[in-house]
């Protein structure tokens, strides 16, 4: 699935996962999160499935939407699989709760953009 096609499918993937984290944690705050090792480890997962798919939209399409940080979402993704004792839950939740909302509006943006 290469293409703008496969793209804007990974691109609803993307908004799938962060659609899902904050389902999670709407009804939540730090220290729920903490002591919620299913909701953090969930969180984790979708994260890492952002990261995914972020890895596999093609060039000409993150030329597209410079304004995303591509490298950084697949990074994270990266940090997240292997380094899975070493995570700090609380960058997790302040990524969940400051840097998701953001890029959810970029991503639907792109979205709305590669019809």
């Amino acid at each position: 699935m290469k293409g703008k096609i496969g793209d804007r499918q990974r691109l609803l993937h993307i908004l799938d996962a962060i659609n899902e984290i904050q389902l999670y944690t709407e009804t939540t705050n730090l220290k729920s999160f903490l002591a919620n090792s299913m909701m953090r480890f969930a969180c984790v997962k979708q994260i890492e499935i952002i990261g995914e798919a972020a890895n596999y939209i093609t060039p000409e399409t993150k030329a597209m939407f410079t304004d995303l940080e591509w490298s950084q979402i697949v990074g994270m993704r990266h940090i997240l699989v292997h380094e899975y004792f070493g995570m700090d839950f609380e960058l997790i939740w302040q990524v969940v709760i400051n840097d998701l909302p953001i890029l959810k509006e970029k991503i639907l943006s792109a979205i709305n953009t590669i019809q």
